[in-house]
């Protein structure tokens, strides 16, 4: 790790293995929200377990509204160079 290039590759390798991980979780995505939804309208869940599986899908789905307005916001700065840009 004191080389700069092998600690440089080390680095790269890692985030790719990272990177595969990851969009295996998300490939799982939707298994997961099935599931979910499943277990909160299952009549035989414990109340529970249905509250927690409600709770879980109006946290994500509230972060994902939120995660869009950021991008919006973020997004919208460039959208306005653009125009002033084409405007030249």
């Amino acid at each position: 790790m004191k080389d700069p290039e092998f600690a440089k590759a080390y680095r790269e390798a890692r985030r790719a293995a990272f990177g595969q991980d990851t969009a295996r979780f998300q490939q799982a995505s939707s298994a997961a929200v099935s599931s979910t939804l499943k277990i909160m309208l299952y009549q035989h869940a414990p109340a529970s377990t249905k509250l927690r599986a409600a709770k879980l899908a109006l946290t994500h789905g509230a972060k994902a509204i939120d995660i869009e307005d950021v991008e919006a916001r973020m997004s919208e700065p460039e959208r306005a160079a653009e125009e002033q840009k084409n405007k030249r």
